[in-house]
């Protein structure tokens, strides 16, 4: 297991796409893995590889991943963005099995994923991300998750996790959606207060953004009237 786990750990940090791929990395840096393992059987076939990648539970496997980030990285989060989305991974269907679709947590200045976990689909992602989140320690840490993500569920276990949270809000949470877009389109002398804005200008791509925001700190109406939802 260790000599498997190694060399398919090299051979995707050096873009092995596939199990002929870390088969042939794994027989032309034979000699570079024998520094670390024995490999006194050699290489395993394709075969070998997919057979035991079938075959791991997963779960404990990434209970034991998480735990090895955290004692190879232990990433200091705290005031720091831990994104959380999901991506279907490109080339990842294995015969009649369907692409691998992952939620990831995504540390962005330690640039290393904290934790994954698999779902069947995208519409998924809402019953995962709290599971992902159960994984991981994000205390101080400010989560950000799309839309999808915008549940009451999934703030208040962030939360309870020790975090804060920056959530995309659409039209999937309509009355919560109307009231935040009436705060800021038509708000009270006493919000407009309490608001700040900033601009920026960017030219790209034959195109000039305008890139506005608006930040409000008065939220005690969106308690009363949204108290289900955890601040």
């Amino acid at each position: 297991m260790p000599e498997i786990l190694l060399l398919t750990l090299c051979a995707v940090i050096c873009g092995a796409e596939s199990w002929d791929d870390i088969e042939v990395f794994g027989k032309a840096k034979l000699v570079f893995l024998r520094q670390y393992l024995p490999y006194e059987s050699g290489i395993p076939s394709d075969d070998t590889l997919r057979r035991f990648f079938r075959a791991i539970d997963t779960t404990q496997f990434q209970r034991l991943f998480v735990e090895w980030i955290r004692a190879w990285l232990n990433p200091e989060v705290a005031g720091k963005v831990v994104a959380i989305d999901g991506k279907t991974l490109r080339g990842s269907h294995d015969g009649g099995q369907s692409p691998i679709h992952l939620v990831s947590a995504f540390a962005s200045e330690a640039g290393i994923v904290l934790g994954q976990v698999k779902t069947s689909e995208k519409s998924n992602e809402i019953t995962a991300i709290p599971e992902l989140l159960e994984w991981l320690d994000v205390s101080g840490a400010i989560v950000t998750i799309d839309a999808m993500g915008c549940q009451k569920a999934i703030a208040e276990k962030n939360i309870d996790k020790g975090g804060d949270y920056l959530l995309a809000l659409k039209g999937n949470q309509s009355s919560l959606h109307d009231d935040v877009r009436l705060h800021f389109e038509q708000p009270a002398s006493a919000s407009l207060a309490r608001m700040t804005s900033a601009e920026t200008i960017d030219k790209g791509h034959g195109r000039i953004e305008v890139r506005q925001c608006r930040l409000s700190t008065d939220i005690d109406w969106l308690r009363e009237r949204h108290p289900e939802w955890k601040t």
